[in-house]
């Protein structure tokens, strides 16, 4: 299997797609509160990455999924799908978003608090922030793939928490 090797015009490209997938996030934090649906949440960044950011929401229509953003609330694991469910206090919520531009994916997700939550929420929404840190910091040039991995279920587990070996990261760029 040969390795394809990224220009600086695909480099750049990927960036800008993360960049915009970093943006969503931090616009649709705000509306994040007790009494939004995962719906509205859906229709807000799908107006903002279309009309705002003149992008495509890469999962509309992935293998028939039916909207712009993953949301995973509580116990979802991921790729939640949004609909007329209304966020309580108390709840967690993961909202997954990948943006289409000039032939690359950019994509980002983040865990948010609804309002107030206890104390096992938060220490979670805290590891799994670590974790990712951790993860970033095991990429070394030569390096592996299985050491990212390692340092992230390491530090999961000594936190008490697992990790979820169905669902893995992915790599961006055209596919």
């Amino acid at each position: 299997m040969s390795i394809d090797l990224k220009t600086p015009e695909d480099i750049s490209n990927m960036r800008i797609a993360g960049r915009l997938a970093a943006e969503v996030l931090e616009m649709i934090e705000e509306y994040v509160r007790p009494g939004i649906s995962t719906g509205e949440l859906d229709r807000i960044c799908h107006k903002y990455i279309v009309e705002e950011q003149k992008a495509i929401p890469a999962p509309l229509n992935y293998n028939g999924f039916p909207k712009s953003i993953c949301t995973s609330v509580n116990h979802v694991i991921c790729h939640g799908i949004p609909d007329d469910r209304s966020l309580r206090e108390g709840d967690i919520i993961n909202c997954d978003v990948t943006i289409f531009l000039d032939g690359v994916h950019g994509d980002h997700s983040e865990t948010f608090a609804v309002g107030e939550v206890d104390q096992q929420s938060q220490k979670l929404i805290d590891t799994t922030r670590e974790c990712l840190y951790l993860g970033i910091g095991a990429v070394r040039a030569g390096g592996v793939v299985s050491d990212i991995g390692k340092a992230i279920q390491h530090h999961a587990e000594e936190a008490g928490f697992g990790v979820v070996r169905e669902f893995i990261g992915h790599g961006v760029g055209e596919i």
